[in-house]
């Protein structure tokens, strides 16, 4: 709840009557100071000190510490702050705030203060990281001081917290939080104290498994153009904006209509009618992921405390919003900066850790890239941790190795360490050298090196005629990688790292990793442009598989101009798999129907229910499994929306009883799984299948034999898995 600063004269004189009865002194008019100040705390060095507070309306209020002093007089509504001059590092100091009370806080130091925050890897204490133990028992640095602010979301900008700060002892760095205080944010105070020599301050405000809408102030959406409708949304729910006053103008004046009319129904015993609901975008936030809850909740009450900086681990929760986030990111820097007053302050992050999310891999590379690009913001860093995680557990536990390179960004950025290298090699460009590729890294640092002495891995490179990434032979040269592979001719395109399981080795003489890229493109050819005959057919349909559902829309659907006999039919399948590579086979046959709404999908609506044999089949195909030929025999088609079931009952060669393959029996219901495949039985292979695409991206796609479980792809579920994916078919009129 907000604290309410506005108390009315009885509510005063009914407080003064129950505190005396209480035996105490009546406090209502006592300075009080926000609570991100208290004893043991750090103030930031060389930075004028807000100080801020609550006291009786008009009362005079003045700080001291050191040598610095300031006075005020509060306002309205009793609130309070004055800017002390800036003090160089030191301390231990005594700091006072007067009024008609008194209050010291002891033993104050003036260092460097930083601000901690994030989701789960930043939440995670001491104790629960490697030689959690040992670490909390060392722990005894007195000049680094601790503050948790306490979980907490709100619907409204909160003002106040509670929490003390605590001098760093093994007692204190183990208390609170998930398993005691953030060890990443430890791990860094621990080598700047060491380094830098004066008093660290960490404020640990972290809470697991959130998003970062959530952190970012509203200020912080306003600025970003990407994030428009996220602004709008916080617009339409905020009291003081005109869009949501003319919003809830038209609510109450429903809502009055409503009570005029209930009452009404009322008076003639009918059915009151149904009351209006209220518009569910005109709410506050109202959970802990909202956009600006956390903001509220643990970030405003410590906003304008004197900060150098802030160090951020988060990215988890937002990992399929791709290239977003780098916008997102821009609006939580950009609204704290802008919040906070002190300029462009340093703003380092980690990079999330590769692991085993299951799924799509390139999902999380891709969400690296929108990591790095946001390094473009000024004055920020990340540090990159694909050698240290844990491809099973989300929360790798070396936080020391993460600290340290989190410091390491601010002791060479911020502080101007000359000695200090802070980045592993980072792409800086790529040329083509006969069938060569060669990539030049900056940040080299002393000499590209390989961490295990093994060679250089995950590099892949793809050919300009071919497509498809092939893993590339590396070898290092100065300060660049030369990449090449056997049957690439024309290299295109490189990249480093791209999949979620990429722990790579490139690093550099002082130990710190490559960071992942791709650069270069694979020209766009059309897989049809690769089969002679293609010129003879008319495209009749074209679907991007990916918009696959119980109800077919195809992107071009030409079927009701086909009025001409045609006397073949031909379908072209493209799957782009996880190398980026697209395969593709094309099949022609001799018309099986006239009608040409009969040739797509097997619908129920389409009316298709085909289990035949094919005459004079031509196969093209790059997979290399597949049987290709021109006036094949042992074509079949098996194309209809019912259940099937393993058994042969329509007798194809070479067909099993106890597997899907190329001869099954169709069963009810009609709308059921559904099945079009084509195949040739002479070769005992499934040409493509295209089953169940009810299930939208859990349909059954392949080409060729499936490698897993039912040769004709049935129950594989893997659409999903395919980053592009194509269906055309063809006819040849007479």
């Amino acid at each position: 709840m907000i604290f309410q600063r506005r108390i009315g004269a009885l509510s005063l004189l009914l407080l003064g009557v129950l505190l005396t009865a209480l035996g105490r002194t009546a406090a209502i008019a006592d300075v009080k100071l926000a609570g991100v100040f208290s004893s043991h705390m750090v103030l930031q060095r060389n930075t004028p000190i807000t100080v801020w507070g609550w006291a009786a309306p008009g009362e005079s209020v003045k700080a001291q510490i050191s040598t610095s002093s300031g006075s005020t007089q509060t306002g309205a509504g009793g609130e309070w702050k004055i800017v002390l001059p800036a003090l160089h590092a030191g301390g231990p100091y005594t700091m006072t705030v007067q009024g008609q009370n008194t209050i010291a806080l002891d033993d104050v130091l003036v260092g460097e203060v930083w601000l901690c925050s994030g989701q789960s890897n930043m939440e995670m204490g001491i104790t629960m990281v490697k030689d959690g133990k040992d670490e909390a028992a060392a722990a005894n640095y007195p000049n680094i001081r601790l503050l948790k602010v306490p979980k907490r979301w709100s619907p409204a900008r909160e003002i106040d917290m509670a929490g003390a700060w605590k001098p760093c002892t093994p007692t204190t760095v183990v208390q609170e939080g998930w398993g005691g205080f953030s060890a990443a944010a430890y791990f860094f105070g621990r080598e700047l104290n060491r380094r830098l020599g004066v008093p660290i301050g960490l404020i640990d405000s972290s809470w697991g498994g959130t998003v970062i809408q959530t952190w970012t102030p509203p200020v912080g959406f306003a600025t970003v153009p990407a994030l428009k409708e996220d602004w709008q949304r916080l617009q339409m729910a905020n009291p003081a904006s005109p869009t949501y006053r003319e919003r809830i103008d038209h609510v109450l004046g429903e809502t009055e209509a409503w009570v005029a009319a209930s009452r009404q129904a009322l008076d003639k015993q009918l059915s009151v009618p149904a009351m209006p609901t209220f518009p569910p975008e005109l709410l506050p936030p109202h959970d802990v992921q909202n956009a600006t809850a956390l903001y509220n909740g643990m970030i405003a009450p410590i906003c304008p405390f004197a900060i150098r900086g802030a160090i951020w681990y988060q990215g988890e929760s937002n990992l399929g919003e791709g290239a977003l986030y780098t916008e997102r990111m821009k609006a939580l820097i950009g609204g704290w900066r802008k919040l906070w007053g002190l300029g462009d302050f340093p703003f380092y992050y980690v990079q999330v850790a590769p692991f085993n999310y299951g799924g799509n891999p390139r999902t999380e590379p891709v969400f690296w890239e929108a990591q790095t690009a946001a390094t473009a913001i000024p004055n920020t860093g990340m540090a990159v941790i694909n050698d240290i995680g844990n491809l099973s557990d989300i929360h790798p536990t070396n936080k020391q190795e993460v600290g340290r390179r989190l410091a390491l960004l601010a002791l060479a950025k911020t502080y101007g360490k000359r000695d200090v290298v802070c980045s592993g090699p980072t792409f800086h460009s790529m040329t083509v050298e006969g069938e060569r590729l060669r990539i030049r890294f900056d940040n080299a640092g002393g000499g590209l090196k390989s961490r295990d002495g093994k060679p250089l891995s995950w590099f892949e490179i793809a050919d300009a005629d071919e497509g498809g990434f092939v893993p590339a032979e590396a070898t290092i040269e100065g300060d660049s990688v030369i990449l090449s592979a056997p049957g690439v001719k024309r290299p295109a395109a490189a990249r480093f790292a791209w999949s979620m399981l990429a722990e790579p080795n490139l690093m550099n003489a002082v130990g710190l990793p490559a960071n992942s890229f791709r650069s270069g493109e694979i020209p766009r050819r059309d897989m049809i442009f690769r089969v002679p005959e293609a010129a003879q057919y008319r495209l009749v349909y074209d679907l991007d598989l990916a918009k696959l559902a119980p109800a077919i829309k195809y992107d071009v659907d030409n079927a009701a101009s086909i009025k001409q006999p045609f006397d073949r039919i031909a379908y072209l399948v493209e799957l782009q798999g996880d190398a980026d590579n697209t395969q593709y086979l094309y099949v022609s046959m001799d018309a099986f129907t006239a009608d040409a709404a009969k040739i797509g999908i097997p619908t129920v609506a389409s009316g298709e229910h085909f289990q035949q044999n094919v005459a004079h089949m031509n196969v093209y195909s790059n997979v290399k499994s597949i049987v290709a030929g021109l006036d094949l025999s042992g074509g079949n088609i098996e194309f209809w929306p019912n259940n099937y079931a393993p058994t042969n009952s329509a007798g194809v060669p070479n067909a099993s009883d106890a597997r899907y393959d190329f001869g099954d029996q169709p069963s009810d219901p009609v709308d059921g799984y559904g099945c079009m495949q084509v195949h040739n039985h002479d070769a005992r292979q499934t040409l493509f299948s295209i089953n169940h695409w009810v299930a939208g991206p859990s349909a059954d796609l392949g080409i060729g034999n499936s490698p897993k479980g039912e040769p004709d792809w049935t129950f594989t579920a893997n659409s999903a898995g395919y980053t592009a994916k194509r269906l055309r078919v063809f006819v040849r009129l007479k």
